[in-house]
């Protein structure tokens, strides 16, 4: 009994390991075949994950999907919320095995590299708008139905997306890498699925963080202010 005990404790303690390890960021590239290379940068936030791909030398963007998953031992189990690559993956699960050594993580046919373990942004996590401030009142969103805004951040990296996970659909995506340092956060935008030419371009807002809530003021990408509320997705 003891030695049951012992094993099923060890290996608790390995698949809580593995799920420390694995949250932050990673990348990987490979070749389009006509001289460019794209970019795939992997978030793993929480029970959360989300790829986006684009061109490394442009940012021009090329694709993303994403969701939630689940570790057992060397397998990832992952279920899809959204994907421009095909959208009937949406709501089905993926089973992919996995091996990090040290700062690579093998998953299926790809090798990954770590960009950071989830640190030292403010902001780790998956978030879910929840809230927007109008006339000067913070008006509630319900954040249970299927048409989702999540942003998720590792230490370094963020990715926005917009999605319906009931209708399959996709409305839009941007990342990059981002910093929080004396309440402003700035975001330095890598892709962006709506317009390429916003590439390049670095956006500064206020933050803070109050009972558990993610509060966001400043100016949108088109220069309109906004005051927005993120709520941590649940596991």
């Amino acid at each position: 009994m003891k030695k049951i005990l012992f094993t099923l404790v060890c290996s608790l303690s390995l698949l809580f390991a593995h799920a420390q390890d694995i949250q932050g960021a990673w990348t990987t590239t490979e070749s389009d075949g006509k001289g460019s290379e794209m970019e795939h940068v992997l978030i793993f936030a929480n029970n959360y994950f989300s790829e986006g791909i684009f061109e490394k030398q442009s940012g021009k963007f090329l694709g993303t999907k994403g969701g939630s998953f689940q570790l057992s031992e060397g397998v990832l189990q992952l279920l899809f919320e959204f994907s421009t690559i095909d959208s009937a993956m949406v709501g089905k699960t993926d089973a992919v095995t996995f091996k990090i050594n040290g700062e690579e993580l093998e998953l299926g046919k790809w090798t990954w590299k770590r960009l950071d373990n989830g640190t030292p942004g403010d902001l780790h996590g998956a978030w879910l708008i929840s809230g927007r401030k109008q006339d000067g009142q913070i008006v509630k969103r319900d954040t249970s139905g299927p048409r989702k805004t999540m942003k998720i951040l590792s230490g370094t990296r963020f990715q926005w997306i917009a999605y319906n996970t009931e209708t399959k659909q996709f409305m839009g995506t941007g990342g990059g890498t981002y910093t929080t340092v004396d309440g402003k956060y700035t975001e330095n935008i890598g892709f962006f699925s709506r317009d390429d030419s916003r590439v390049g371009a670095s956006l500064q807002f206020d933050y803070e963080l109050k009972d558990g809530d993610w509060h966001h003021s400043g100016l949108s990408s088109k220069g309109d202010p906004i005051y927005e509320v993120w709520s941590l997705r649940n596991p």
